[in-house]
């Protein structure tokens, strides 16, 4: 009998190919860009929520120097961002915003933003769309689709979002009147 042959190894040669390389490169560069886009979109925004039924009105510090007290019946969600987001959703709120923690904060009441300026104001959303604010220390900004507003101490107005109306001046008891009452 005769002893088989050993199969013949012949040495692999990389051959170069310009396609083959751009497919590979096309590959990685998708999956870093998933990379990416997963770092950058995967960061969930932190939202408190905080509401009253029935009870006692809430009082509560919702960031540094940025005090808040939510009357009966009311909702918000505060979203950490910079500047602080709050958006009312009903009820009534009042702010207490520290000097040093001026333009930290933004409250969204329907499609008007209110930006604040280091002060002490309440904000009364209605059920009908109209809204009250009124300012008992520094100003407010109020952003409507007619245009700008100044809000300032001891001022209160009512708003929508559109405009505002009946601007007029009001005393340091009438600012928040339920928070009295606590």
């Amino acid at each position: 009998m005769q002893k088989p042959e050993p199969p013949v190894i012949t040495p692999y040669t990389f051959v170069f190919s310009w396609q083959r390389f751009l497919v590979h490169c096309s590959i990685m560069g998708f999956c870093v860009l998933l990379g990416l886009m997963t770092w950058y979109f995967g960061k969930p925004h932190s939202i408190r929520f905080y509401e009253t039924k029935s009870e006692k009105p809430l009082t509560a510090t919702i960031a540094p120097n940025i005090d808040m007290a939510l009357d009966i019946h009311s909702s918000i969600a505060v979203k950490d961002d910079k500047p602080l987001q709050v958006e009312l959703f009903k009820g009534n709120v009042y702010f207490d915003v520290k000097e040093n923690a001026a333009s930290k904060l933004e409250v969204k009441v329907g499609k008007a933003l209110i930006k604040d300026i280091g002060t002490r104001f309440s904000i009364q959303m209605h059920k009908d769309g109209n809204n009250h604010i009124a300012v008992a220390d520094g100003y407010i900004k109020i952003y409507v689709a007619s245009g700008v507003y100044q809000i300032s101490a001891l001022e209160q107005a009512d708003f929508d979002d559109v405009g505002i109306s009946k601007h007029s001046l009001t005393t340091e008891r009438d600012i928040a009147p339920w928070r009295s009452a606590q």
